[in-house]
């Protein structure tokens, strides 16, 4: 069996995962994250987990306005989804590039 090639950067699902410390719902929030990206994106993300209160600028620059809140930086169009993430049929819709 050979290996796949390592994307291209244009290939690549880039996302930002903003949270507040140690919450539940932050907590909840990471797990499904990752659960999903290996699920449907393996091999081809990058998931960047921040904790607002320690990237105050970032995230108002962001303007992230609830927590924990998912960014698709690419491929554009920007998405944004609020909350544990635990809804997969959303995130599948919003996240995985087709075809």
């Amino acid at each position: 069996m050979t290996a796949r090639p390592p994307p291209d950067d244009d290939d690549l699902v880039r996302l930002r995962l903003y949270v507040t410390g140690a919450t539940p719902a932050s907590a909840r929030a990471v797990v499904n994250a990752r659960r999903f990206c290996e699920a449907h994106l393996a091999g081809r993300y990058t998931l960047e987990v921040l904790d607002i209160g320690e990237h105050v600028e970032l995230a108002a620059e962001d303007q992230i306005v609830a927590a924990p809140t998912l960014m698709r930086l690419m491929p554009q169009p920007l998405r944004r989804f609020i909350g544990d993430l635990s809804d997969e049929a959303r995130l599948l819709r919003g996240l995985v590039p087709t075809a």
